[in-house]
């Protein structure tokens, strides 16, 4: 598991080299270092490389259920979408997203691509509702509601996820527009005209059967958390059910996949 060093008085050369170990990340302030190093570099190592005595070490954080390893949550445009946490300096229209333990902080490729995906998929038309399975922080729902679509519904299997949802919708000022449910989309009945599911390749097909129930007449279903090798697989297991194969984005090993009812 990467591990987090802080040093104080680092060497001139200290960013060079620890970008030369592969460092994660890295923050400089106040003549102090701070940055997350890979397991597979010991302390040692990074202490030879910096020619000192020590580096003091403490855990690193785990973001996005451990996909993502960042020393602090700063400011991440995405479109015409720009995330913040809530202590950052940033633009009056930022959304602010609570540093927790929910996936979905913006800086996942698979966050990513669903934002745009989901900016792309309302450009032409504003949809009155938005379902987003497997909400986590709810970054896709609020981002959705943000564009323009007036209310979102968020599932989610885990209690906790859907808290930090609340909570990320109400410091938004968007929670009388949210509904939040416990469990996937078995737990609900009607039918969505945009649907947005991020999860793992996995779970998006063994539920496909009764995801695609939850998409309306032509609407559009958004399908991320795909490792590429993966993409094909997802898209016959919805193709085979009537949905439309409308366009795939790859980035950094993950796919989005954005799919329409043909009923």
């Amino acid at each position: 598991m990467p591990y987090r060093i802080d040093i104080a008085s680092p060497p001139l050369d200290a960013l060079d080299q620890l970008v030369e170990l592969g460092a994660l990340d890295i923050e400089a302030a106040d003549n102090k270092l701070a940055a997350i190093i890979p397991d597979a570099v010991k302390p040692d190592r990074v202490a030879a490389a910096l020619r000192i005595g020590t580096v003091a070490v403490s855990a690193a954080i785990a973001r996005d259920s451990g996909s993502v390893w960042l020393l602090s949550l700063g400011e991440v445009h995405i479109g015409s979408v720009i995330i913040a946490a809530p202590e950052v300096d940033a633009t009056p229209r930022a959304l602010r997203l609570t540093d927790s333990l929910a996936f979905g902080t913006g800086h996942h490729p698979t966050t990513a691509l669903c934002i745009e995906a989901l900016e792309e998929a309302l450009t032409d038309k504003i949809p009155d509702s938005v379902l987003d399975v497997g909400t986590g922080s709810g970054i896709l729902a609020l981002v959705a509601m943000m564009m323009g679509v007036p209310h979102a519904t968020g599932l989610d299997l885990d209690p906790d996820a859907l808290k930090i949802a609340e909570e990320n919708s109400r410091r938004n000022n968007l929670s009388e527009r949210l509904e939040l449910v416990l469990g996937g989309p078995d737990v609900l009945r009607g039918s969505w005209p945009l649907v947005v599911a991020n999860v793992l390749a996995a779970s998006l097909i063994d539920m496909a059967p009764i995801l695609v129930r939850r998409v309306a007449s032509r609407g559009q279903l958004i399908l991320s958390g795909i490792q590429c090798s993966l993409e094909s697989e997802v898209r016959r297991a919805y193709e085979q059910r009537g949905m439309r194969h409308m366009r795939s984005q790859k980035r950094s090993g993950w796919s989005v996949v954005v799919v329409q009812a043909s009923w």
